[in-house]
């Protein structure tokens, strides 16, 4: 199929690699001009604006946005209302809030445009080799839209239609919180086995756990590979990015008298990381990195944040 993907960093970028790797044809744009050119030298088709974007594909036109949540989902949403038409589907794969996803939905329904919000999961290397979908929105959407996915997914169990408008994105947002829950309790052990009477190597005992333990899975490999490639806490900042998207569950959550203290927890640390110094912080940052690509800071004086 012939798509378009707008947004052209850290995930769409490697979207659309994986897509052209599986035999799509993919035209890319992004409001950088860097971003561009580093994807035109791979030989993607990138266009210099949407309106070129969604002239250059077959009806029905299918598009993937891929941008932060908030305003620049919102512009990316208007131009593309005033350009395509109806029957051409619009897929947001970022993490925006489920009610801004239905009113999304209405305001392109309005114009006979599908919207389908689309919960991504699996990180930058997930987008490249395989990611997880959860999406909301019409059944006839997905359906037209799901050999795609199948083909960004892990497999085809990794794509699932959740339900109408928003519901893609909530249950994202929910795993996203029930992640945060998850990568504290990891640092936390990490702090642990630091600050032990021990002289222990973590990278090969977290490859033990990794085989038939109980906690074995992917955060704690990606734990393994950034403390073999960060042996030395010494030359990170505790200040871990936060995103806020989590924030949203826990406010809701709170709003539905449901109990969440381990998440509300998690979040409450992410923010405390900020002005304190221990290795927790520094393994929930690079945890943080391994799956997002989040920015891991260095203290003053040492390399910049990367």
């Amino acid at each position: 199929m012939k798509f378009g993907i707008i947004g052209l960093g850290r995930m769409g970028a490697n979207m659309a690699r994986h897509a052209v790797e599986k035999g799509h044809s993919v035209v890319g744009y992004d409001s950088s001009d860097e971003a561009m050119a580093v994807m035109a030298a791979e030989w993607l088709e990138c266009v210099p604006s949407i309106r070129d974007l969604t002239s250059s594909l077959p009806h029905p036109r299918v598009v993937l946005v891929s941008v932060p949540h908030g305003e620049p989902t919102d512009s990316c949403c208007e131009e593309l209302q005033a350009v395509l038409s109806a029957g051409d589907v619009v897929c947001d794969n970022g993490n925006s809030h489920w009610d801004d996803s239905k009113r999304r939905f209405d305001s392109f329904a309005a114009a006979g445009i599908q919207f389908l919000d689309v919960g991504t999961s699996g990180g930058v290397e997930g987008a490249r080799y395989g990611a997880c979908f959860m999406v909301g929105g019409n059944r006839e959407a997905f359906d037209l839209v799901r050999p795609i996915l199948n083909d960004l997914a892990i497999d085809d169990e990794a794509v699932y239609y959740v339900g109408p408008a928003g519901s893609g994105h909530f249950v994202k947002l929910i795993h996203n919180a029930i992640e945060f829950g998850m990568v504290q309790a990891i640092a936390e052990g990490v702090e642990m086995l630091k600050r032990s009477e021990y002289d222990l190597d973590l990278p090969p005992l977290l490859n033990n756990w990794m085989h038939g333990s109980v906690i074995r899975g992917w955060l704690l490999d990606l734990m393994k590979r950034a403390l073999s490639e960060h042996a030395d806490f010494g030359e990170l900042s505790t200040y871990v990015e936060d995103t806020g998207e989590v924030k949203w569950a826990i406010d809701w959550a709170l709003r539905e008298d449901i109990p969440a203290p381990v998440i509300s927890l998690s979040q409450t640390a992410l923010m405390q990381y900020r002005d304190s110094d221990s290795p927790m912080a520094k393994a929930v940052a690079l945890l943080r990195n391994q799956f997002g690509g989040h920015p891991v800071h260095r203290v003053p004086g040492e390399a910049s944040p990367r």
